[in-house]
């Protein structure tokens, strides 16, 4: 009976240690930029002087006409919906769910 060599299982095989060995040389040789150029570059890009932005700009204002609810609608505690009492699947400690929310 031969006694076979005690195995380290947790040591890297010799050829994934050579690939790795040469994959981080590879990355050590590449044109790489340091974080302060990058920060640099990244604060150029976030001035917006002499940017021109799609479409046209148009300063109006927006008038939207606010409807009060109805006696016979309600306001749905989970999607925050007003939809009218038809449509009222539950009401549970002072909420309103809708069919929606609850089906």
């Amino acid at each position: 009976m031969s006694k076979a060599m005690a195995s380290d299982y947790d040591e890297v095989r010799p050829d994934v240690k050579e690939s790795q060995e040469s994959s981080l040389e590879a990355l050590r040789t590449e044109n790489i930029p340091d974080a302060r150029s990058v920060v640099r570059e990244l604060e150029e890009a976030d001035t917006v002087d002499g940017v021109n932005l799609p479409g046209d700009y148009i300063a109006e204002e927006l008038i939207v006409e606010v409807v009060p609810q109805k006696e016979d609608e309600f306001l749905c505690s989970s999607c925050f919906l007003v939809q009218h009492r038809s449509q009222l699947a539950q009401e549970k400690d002072a909420h309103a769910y809708c069919i929606e929310c609850e089906g």
